[in-house]
């Protein structure tokens, strides 16, 4: 591929973000047909999920030991070797009352990608078969799918109030395991109990924006 050839290509990918952009922008916007203006949607039904890595443990930590206590000591084959565990957080905008009282806090929850697994060998601290919470290193789509089934929508209809809408939106980022919203197993449990749970993508950052 020459030079031109590779601007045509990035300028139509540029400009196809920006269109993206646009639309995501322009969605966001309703009109007030009593003050007669345009203003932002309050959101107040749009549930944001983000998912973060992090280590079980630092390389090093910083203790503050009374005369005589012993200090701390850990060990392990190397800073490679420290496990880490995703988390997704899945949190929406809090309602209060005309007077400030919070009618609801929107945090939806915390959820570990973990799973249970029997312990391959005995120790001092438990037999072998011993269930243990082991973190899941690969994070695919099945994955992501048994957190918003088992763990995310679930704990959206526990928690949401009885007098918000039942029409609710998931808005994640474009991660590639992330499903979408016409998955067959999520949409079975989105739909019950009432509910109309909806997944929306961000749309993706332009490249100019994206320094």
């Amino acid at each position: 591929m020459d030079s031109k050839e590779f601007d045509q290509s990035s300028y139509k990918c540029n400009l196809a973000d920006k269109l993206l952009r646009l639309k995501f922008s322009l969605e966001a916007i309703e009109y007030d047909r009593i003050l007669k203006v345009l203003q932002f949607k309050n959101m107040h039904n749009t549930v944001h999920i983000d998912e973060k890595w992090f280590y079980i443990t630092k390389a090093s930590h910083r203790f503050y030991l009374t005369p005589g206590e012993v200090e701390t000591h850990g060990t392990c084959k190397s800073k490679k070797f420290i496990e880490k565990v995703m988390f997704m957080c899945a949190v929406c905008m809090p309602l209060f009352a005309p007077d400030g009282t919070v009618l609801f806090d929107g945090k939806i929850g915390i959820f570990p990608f973990t799973e249970w697994v029997p312990a391959k060998r005995s120790s001092k601290n438990r037999a072998a078969g011993t269930l243990e919470q082991k973190p899941i290193q690969s994070i695919k789509k099945q994955v992501i799918r048994d957190n918003f089934i088992h763990k995310i929508v679930p704990s959206i209809k526990l928690k949401w109030p009885s007098f918000a809408s039942k029409t609710i939106f998931i808005q994640q980022d474009n991660a590639k395991p992330h499903i979408k919203d016409d998955d067959p197993e999520f949409r079975e449990v989105a739909s019950a109990d009432g509910f109309n749970i909806r997944i929306v993508h961000q749309p993706p950052n332009s490249p100019d924006t994206n320094q």
